[in-house]
């Protein structure tokens, strides 16, 4: 086929054509873009909306039970719920290789077979967790009333959706809608009421119902009674009863009705005015760049027809990072491409390296055409793969077009050079790439947060990879095949300058590298020495911790967020003015930081009084700041994000009262770095030991931001029945049922207003449930119809509730969590102490046992992954080199490089001082299969001297070491060079993928040596050996 190909250019020049254009093609209309790969997660959420509940309710009721119903299905690798106020949350993390969508299933038959949960609890919600790919944010704001400020968000959220190609926008930072329906005690008594009565009246009354249809001569004719109130004025005019004088008690008449939000406090500011935000995400394969552009036209076309005091923003536009990365890592790719054409230049005659590397379009763009079958965005970590591939995808082609180049100098017509020079080399290039594959498979299954992360970095390389080894057998043959014969006399200044080089090149080789191989094996047991003391060297660097290891680095973000938790209950007001103070030190660094043209790095200044977390339920006791900084590249001032938090939080200063008060500026952390999970079933232990472990985390330098899971909650009054209760028939549930409806209220109905689902609730007037005496005064009514006060029927306690409970595994748990200084404090050191000293704690509270989650445990699964990917991708190369060698012995030689490869890969850290993380682990697993690729090149030309020139042992390995330098130390630069502009990228984009890039790019250049004097010494020795101990049989 490789000749065929090579006397037919036709043939190949339109292979070729059909691959490009499929891949531009496929990159320009099929291939969707976003920052980051959309991986599916292997988590089952199952919510079960319980209002007006304690935590201790939902748990007891709700949670446990489900948790019953589940835990014996297969598939399931943790259980994980959370009890809080309102509302149960059970997640189940799914086992890796388990099929989510069967499990989905199985779940949602148990839970729907459940006939055990409170009736006043909603239906279940059971759903696989999906990741949200938020892409732009809209904020309304103006100092308007809330729900004028409301009607301009909705109208906007209106015109937004009509929009094409802006399908998903939700509401954030605004209080749900609510009908408030309030009696007065005095009145229910007046006319003889209870609370459900007047429920039943209003559904009686507030209708809107299909009533059959007329069959006539004409057709048919639906019959519909349409009387369903939407309104405070329709409510007030709902008849509850007729008086003995004839005349209708309205609703107006018994109650005051406010059409206007839930009672919880919520005060969403944007840049310190009141606001509501739209946040659009993008869905399908819709562009993140597209998507974004859409909002940003509307929003610059819509400003100018909104009323003064009304403000339009764009706030957390994920597509300028997503342009900014994109350009950044194609600068790369480009400026890396050129290096290896320049490379190629030098070492090839210009028109072989035209065509050499002509194979990285070539082979770019048959990776690209198999994108959307792969399920492949355009991203940071599909780039980051076409960078990491740039200078290994032309490896072939360079081997084999050097081959070509030596055949064409020994005189060869450019024909039967082209064909001779690449079946002379098709073997070992073949397994040299398969071998590189092989290592970069490994990293689709390695899991975990980062190693999914990284999943698509394979597939990207993988059919790159088998293209480039299409284009250097099927198609370089056929260009270079029918180049001119090369003229010694050529005018060409570019031919005569890198014929000079040629000639100075094979100088060099012939006077200095020539002999030192001679000397190298000469003296075997001091070349051995040195490299074994080298090797060794590097590990003392690495195990004594002289070389720092952070598993997963700190990556500086664009968005700047303190998180505020006081304890539950606190009043709203005393939260809102902690958030006003933090906003207060935002503003002064915008003032601080300024640029020479009035911007500063510190833009739009976000804040939420009532903030609840990611469930997005408010919780008065919470409260959020976020800021946006200018990237990094774009601004004057070089201090850090993690710098600018810091002043941050001195700027702040102390906030007495506060459970814990944390920052953030990274990117891509989901886990805490220090993260201890107490387990037990009494809380009071739990609790106690928590104290404990945190004061001792406390005393740890480098240690900050401790808090934990564990809240006292809000102060609890809890009832005991009278014996006079049970006397008049009253039970608990009786009693629990009319307090419920009377505080926290009865839901009454549920309508449907425009896009909001909103409540109707009926419960008793504020100012009657807003005082001590108000609760003893409770009317209750009995079972015969009697109504007494509570004091007389129950007895009043008063305690704490948790805030919420958290079981795992249906284990009560505490975890305590806390940050680190990764720069300067050894984490691994921190958690050896931790370990230790958890341990000595825990004695002292029996039943109670401890794990390191978070980033440790992450760190350790991780950990174990990478240890057996290793291992598989040793063995697959052994196998890929045993067979083309006929030999058990050879592959150790050429395998030799990789532990050499490692150490020269920690190297190239120190040179960019640069601690090991676990990219820089991921990079050297890559490396095992890209270092070998030369070593077996070299191996399998000394054994085809031998076989069949016939060569001694040592002109063999002489020989080959002089003929395959050039090809070496070709494919290593040019690696290198592919990776060089990402490696020396300064930009906040490019922080989190240059360790890979280091492993392999430093790698693989330093490998150099040990190829062309390392692998020629060890197959000198071993032949030696083998040859001696043959000759000793014989004997």
């Amino acid at each position: 086929m490789i000749a065929w190909f090579a006397r037919n250019p036709v043939a190949a020049n339109l292979l070729m054509v059909v691959i490009l254009v499929a891949g531009f093609f496929t990159i320009s209309k099929r291939v969707p873009i976003e920052t980051f790969p959309t991986t599916e997660l292997q988590f089952i959420n199952v919510v079960v909306p319980f209002r007006g509940a304690t935590p201790e309710e939902v748990e007891q009721t709700i949670s446990t039970r489900v948790e019953e119903a589940i835990y014996d299905l297969d598939g399931i690798k943790q259980l994980t719920s959370t009890s809080s106020e309102n509302v149960s949350r059970v997640t189940i993390e799914v086992e890796e290789d388990y099929d989510v969508k069967e499990l989905l299933d199985e779940i949602k038959s148990r839970v729907g077979a459940l006939n055990t949960l409170p009736l006043e609890a909603e239906r279940p919600i059971i759903q696989q967790v999906e990741r949200r790919r938020e892409t732009i944010s809209v904020v309304v704001s103006g100092n308007l009333p809330e729900k004028e400020l409301r009607q301009y968000s909705e109208i906007i959220q209106e015109e937004l959706s009509s929009i094409p190609g802006l399908t998903q926008i939700e509401t954030s930072g605004a209080r749900a809608f609510e009908i408030a329906i309030e009696v007065n005690q005095s009145l229910l008594k007046e006319y003889g009421l209870t609370l459900q009565d007047i429920a039943n009246a209003i559904n009686s009354r507030s209708l809107d119902l299909s009533a059959g249809q007329v069959k006539s001569e004409r057709g048919e004719i639906l019959l519909r009674l349409k009387a369903q109130s939407y309104t405070q004025e329709q409510f007030e005019q709902v008849p509850i009863l007729t008086r003995e004088d004839g005349t209708i008690l309205m609703l107006k008449d018994l109650a005051v009705i406010k059409d206007g939000f839930e009672e919880e406090s919520l005060n969403t500011r944007f840049d310190g005015k009141p606001s509501i935000e739209l946040e659009i995400y993008r869905t399908g394969d819709q562009s993140a760049i597209e998507v974004a552009q859409r909002v940003k036209d509307y929003v610059a076309a819509k400003k100018s027809d909104l009323p003064a005091g009304v403000d339009l923003s764009i706030w957390r536009d994920r597509s300028k990072s997503v342009n900014a990365r994109l350009n950044t890592l194609i600068s790369s790719a480009v400026q890396g491409g050129l290096l290896v054409i320049l490379l190629l230049a030098l070492f090839l005659r210009p028109s072989i390296a035209m065509w050499v590397s002509l194979g990285i379009p070539i082979a770019f763009a048959g990776g690209m055409a198999l994108m959307p079958e792969m399920g492949v965005t355009v991203n940071l970590i599909s780039l980051f793969a076409f960078i990491l591939v740039l200078g290994i995808v032309v490896d072939d082609a360079i081997v084999t077009g050097e081959n070509i180049y030596n055949h064409l100098n020994r005189g060869a017509s450019p024909l039967d050079a082209a064909i001779n020079g690449t079946k002379e080399v098709a073997v070992p290039v073949t397994f040299g790439v398969i071998t590189t594959m092989a290592a970069f498979v490994p990293l689709s299954f390695i899991g975990g947060g980062w190693g999914t992360f990284y999943s698509s970095i394979p597939l990207i390389v993988i059919p790159v990879l088998i293209f480039s080894l299409v284009e250097s057998k099927l198609i370089l043959p056929a260009h270079i095949g029918h180049m001119k014969k090369l003229n010694a006399k050529n005018d060409n200044k570019l031919v005569q300058y890198q014929q000079k080089f040629a000639k100075g090149f094979e100088d060099v080789v012939m006077r200095f590298y020539k002999p030192a191989l001679k000397f190298a094996l000469a003296h075997w047991q001091l070349t051995l020495a040195i490299f074994l003391a080298f090797a060794l060297f590097i590990w003392a660097a690495v195990s004594s911790g002289l070389t720092r290891f952070i598993f997963f680095p700190r990556i500086q973000s664009e968005i700047a967020r303190a998180t505020l938790v006081m304890p539950e209950g606190t009043p709203f007001e005393l939260t809102d003015s902690y958030v006003e103070r933090m906003t207060e030190a935002a503003l002064e660094l915008k003032d601080k930081y300024r640029e020479e043209d009035g911007s500063s790095i510190v833009e739009h200044i976000f804040s939420v009084s009532g903030y609840g977390g990611g469930g997005g339920a408010v919780s008065s006791s919470n409260g959020l700041v976020m800021f946006e900084i200018t990237a990094p590249e774009e601004r004057e001032s070089d201090i850090t994000s993690a710098e600018l938090v810091n002043e941050w939080r001195k700027l702040i200063g102390p906030l007495p009262g506060v459970e814990s008060l944390t920052f953030r500026a990274e990117i891509g952390r989901n886990r805490d770095p220090i993260d201890v999970q107490l387990r037990g079933s009494n809380i009071q232990r739990l609790s106690g030991a928590a104290m404990e472990v945190k004061e001792m985390l406390g005393d740890i330098s480098g240690v900050f931001d401790i808090s934990d899971s564990f809240s006292k909650g809000k102060q609890e009054i809890q009832f005991k029945l009278k014996p006079q209760a049970e006397t008049l028939g009253l039970t608990l549930s009786d009693l629990a049922r009319q307090v419920r409806s009377s505080y926290f209220g009865v839901e009454v109905q549920r309508i449907q207003r425009g896009r909001e689902d909103v409540r109707v609730m009926l419960r008793l007037a504020k100012e009657e449930r807003s005082t001590l005496d108000g609760l003893n005064s409770l009317l209750i009514q009995t079972p015969s119809g009697a109504k007494v006060p509570l004091e007389q029927l129950a007895e009043l306690s008063y305690g704490n509730s948790p805030s919420s409970i958290t079981r795992i595994n249906r284990q009560r748990t505490l975890n305590i969590t806390a940050d680190v200084q990764k720069e300067t404090a050894d984490i691994e050191a921190i958690k050896r102490r931790i370990h230790q000293e958890t341990t000595e704690i825990l004695e002292r509270y029996p039943g109670v046992t401890y794990s390191l989650e978070g980033e440790a445990r992450e760190q350790e699964e991780s950990t174990s992954r990478l240890t057996t990917s290793l291992m598989f991708v040793l063995f697959a190369i052994y196998i890929l080199l045993a067979i083309p060698f006929k030999s058990y012995v050879q592959p150790f030689i050429v395998m030799s490089v990789i532990p050499f490869g490692a150490c020269m890969a920690i190297v190239g850290h120190w040179i960019m001082g640069m601690s090991l993380s676990v990219m820089s682990l991921m990079g050297m697993l890559a490396l095992t299969g890209v270092v070998v690729n030369d070593s077996l090149v070299l191996v399998d030309y000394i054994n085809q001297q031998r076989r069949k020139h016939g060569e001694s042992l040592l002109d063999a390995v002489l020989h080959a070491g002089v003929r395959r330098l050039r090809p070496v130390m070709l494919t290593s630069l040019t690696t290198f060079a592919g990776l060089m502009p990402l490696i020396f990228e300064k930009s906040t984009q490019a922080q989190f993928l240059i360790p890979m890039g280091v492993s392999l790019g430093f790698g693989i250049l330093f490998s150099t040596l040990i190829t062309l004097v390392l692998v020629p010494l060890l197959y000198y020795k071993s032949a030696q050996v083998k040859h001696y101990f043959k000759k000793k049989v014989t004997v």
